[in-house]
């Protein structure tokens, strides 16, 4: 009966949002109105936020409440809408298991409690108490409300025999509240940012309950048409100085909203290998978010430097998110980007014009007599730092530097020169010779320093940390973009500490990670 009740509840839910889509569309001209799945224990703060929201940039938000189970299943019969706010971290993976969300922003904490009237007349301190014959118990349904899951996980077989002693089961966390308050129950378990949204309750806090901290998240909706809108509104609720007040107010624990900006900008430093696959992919990124990504591409010695110059992370241009050409160049930013996700790899070898006039085969072979060999800077560029590693570990690095007549700050300048005739030879890496093929030819060399790792990390404490992390997880769902531009993808691969990345002996010479550390 429980199962069907839900289902019923849900079919309601689903009838009452295509419902809402059919009315006329709000009132301000261009702008369609935001239809919002919620769940019924955050109604109060979600209300009094899209009212303010409305106020202050004239876009109406439609809300549906219910219980985070009745409102994801809402959600796969209506197949529209624009954002779901889920009471708990397992409703949210429920939801991209069925895909049908895309971005998401969690918003608050909370955890479960056992509620009771103000004074506690029962004297409940314990679960154990919930038990006892005078005391009148007050669930919600498991299969509906995340609160009721999360409460059936979190006491595994003891939840069976609460829910035959419970007297009555209801559908959502306020409803169960409302009978409290009501005198009609003498104990319910909700969330604890629940509580004081209701007159005359307190919460009982219990070691059974307290461990099972939840995120209430919103999440754009894969039928969603407006993405831009969707997370406009999305990170206004998680913003610590606009929704956040709100829900602060009405007790709720804040998540770690970025900071509000009507259209945020992001600043990524990139190295240049990583630029032939994410240019496209931060377009995309942009237009989605309703944001500006501003993108600084360069060699990483650069990039490191021009941040050591800034001294202080607070400065305007401070990159948000730095996405590395190698691992040895986060070690000189640590301090600031303290964990890194290994997204790609890319071979480092040999490119020569095609047919290999030269017979370039080796390392030792590029300080044959007469050839113009290019290289990137060492002190510029990850490449030129670790082609100069590799040449001083094998003892060609002063032979093979009497034929070098050009260093530059990336690859790509390398390449142009090959195609122009301008050089014999250069290393690079395998990526910047992928578009290449019929003009170059690339040889792989026999070295273990000839691989780099591409890292991506995120700045602590910068204001956009959520949208960095958002531009992290676009890159992640889009692993043949990298594919194609000829990087070995390695992004499920998890997050490393930069203070524990250990740089190889072969790397150990004159360079800036050694004056750094």
């Amino acid at each position: 009966m429980k199962a069907l009740a839900a289902i019923f509840t849900a079919l309601a839910l689903a009838f009452a949002a295509i419902y809402l889509l059919q009315r006329d569309p709000a009132s301000v001209p261009g702008r369609e109105p935001l239809i919002v799945y919620c769940a019924a224990g955050l109604k109060k703060p979600v209300e009094a936020i899209a009212e303010q929201y409305r106020r202050e940039t004239g876009v109406e938000v439609q809300l549906q409440f219910g219980g985070t189970g009745s409102l994801l299943s809402a959600i796969r019969v209506a197949r529209r809408g624009d954002l779901f706010i889920a009471a708990d971290d397992g409703a949210l993976a429920d939801a991209r298991k069925a895909d049908a969300i895309r971005e998401s922003i969690p918003l608050v904490r909370q955890h479960p409690v056992i509620a009771v009237r103000a004074g506690n007349p029962k004297s409940i301190r314990a679960l154990g108490d919930l038990l006892r014959a005078d005391v009148r118990v007050a669930l919600t349904n498991p299969e509906a409300t995340s609160i009721g899951r999360v409460t059936k996980a979190a006491l595994g077989t003891g939840y069976d025999v609460l829910a035959a002693h419970a007297t009555v089961m209801k559908p959502t966390v306020t409803d169960i509240a409302s009978d409290l308050t009501l005198g009609a129950v003498d104990a319910a378990i909700v969330w604890d940012a629940t509580v004081p949204q209701f007159v005359g309750l307190a919460a009982v806090e219990v070691p059974e309950l307290s461990a099972r901290i939840e995120n209430a998240t919103a999440a754009v909706l894969a039928s969603c048409t407006q993405s831009a809108g969707a997370l406009r509104f999305a990170r206004y609720l998680a913003a610590p100085e606009k929704g956040g007040v709100i829900f602060q107010k009405q007790g709720f624990q804040l998540a770690g909203g970025d900071r509000w900006a009507d259209r945020p900008v992001l600043t990524l430093y990139s190295g240049g290998v990583n630029r032939p696959a994410i240019e496209l992919l931060l377009r995309e990124f942009s237009d989605r978010e309703g944001a500006e990504i501003t993108t600084v591409f360069n060699g990483c010695g650069v990039l490191c430097a021009t941040m050591k110059t800034m001294g202080d992370a607070s400065a305007p241009n401070f990159p948000d998110a730095y996405y590395a050409c190698d691992l040895c160049f986060v070690p000189p930013v640590a301090e600031y980007f303290p964990e890194a996700v290994l997204l790609t790899e890319t071979e480092i070898g040999i490119v020569v014009r095609a047919g290999n006039p030269r017979n370039v085969r080796t390392l030792a072979e590029l300080a044959q007599p007469g050839l113009r060999v290019g290289l990137c800077n060492a002190e510029q560029a990850t490449l030129g730092y670790m082609t100069q590693g590799m040449l001083r570990s094998v003892g060609l690095l002063d032979t093979v530097r009497k034929n070098v007549v050009v260093e530059v700050p990336t690859a790509d300048f390398l390449i142009t020169q090959m195609r122009a005739g301008g050089l014999d030879a250069a290393i690079v890496y395998r990526v910047n010779a992928q578009t290449q093929t019929g003009h170059l030819d690339f040889i792989v060399i026999d070295h273990p320093g000839a691989k780099a790792v591409q890292p991506f990390a995120l700045r602590a404490g910068s204001p956009q940390r959520q949208l960095a992390g958002r531009l992290l997880d676009y890159f992640k769902a889009h692993r043949g973009h990298f594919e194609a531009a000829g990087f070995r993808w390695r992004g499920d691969e998890p997050a490393i500490r930069s203070s524990k990345i250990e740089i190889p002996d072969w790397l150990r010479g004159p360079g800036p990670n050694n004056t750094a550390r």
